[in-house]
């Protein structure tokens, strides 16, 4: 990954791999966007934008769940500059059909589910209930302040 300018203050190296084609995809600048917003500290990152069959062999390879999910995030800690490093992978399908059955643009969904992996990746989880509140309420500000809505509200139209 070549040196990118730091957002705000923290370095950020993003990189963007996408592993199929369609024409609903987010561009890189987009997907690169949303990551940044989500920044707590300097990362270094790689997002891929995985079929369902990658989806389903890194779920099951990684944490032997057999199917695919809609985000998986691979923190590696921290580099030899300071920064957290890791990777993300995002199913399309999945995201796809979610955004569909949640009545959600595919835009939104999208969004949150890349600030999702970025705050999973510099070490916030949801598996405690408590956790899971200072996670999901630091999602819906940073979705706010890009213009989304509230993605844990049911039946949300996105923007």
């Amino acid at each position: 990954m070549d040196p990118e300018p730091a957002i705000g203050h923290y370095p950020f190296h993003f990189s963007v791999q996408f592993a199929l084609r369609d024409r609903h995809l987010p561009s890189r600048q987009q997907l690169r966007a949303w990551a940044a917003k989500a920044l707590l500290g300097p990362v270094q990152a790689v997002l891929r934008i995985v079929d369902e069959e990658e989806g389903l062999s890194l779920n099951q390879g990684f944490r032997s769940r057999a199917y695919a999910t809609n985000v998986l995030t691979f923190p590696y800690g921290l580099d030899d500059t300071g920064s957290l490093s890791g990777d993300i992978a995002l199913c399309w399908p999945i995201v796809r059909r979610e955004a569909s059955a949640q009545g959600k643009t595919l835009k939104a969904h999208c969004a949150h589910l890349v600030v999702h992996g970025m705050l999973h990746l510099q070490g916030l989880d949801h598996i405690k209930s408590s956790e899971a509140a200072e996670m999901e309420a630091l999602e819906t500000q940073i979705l706010s302040e890009m213009g989304f809505p509230n993605p844990y509200l049911i039946n949300d139209q996105g923007t």
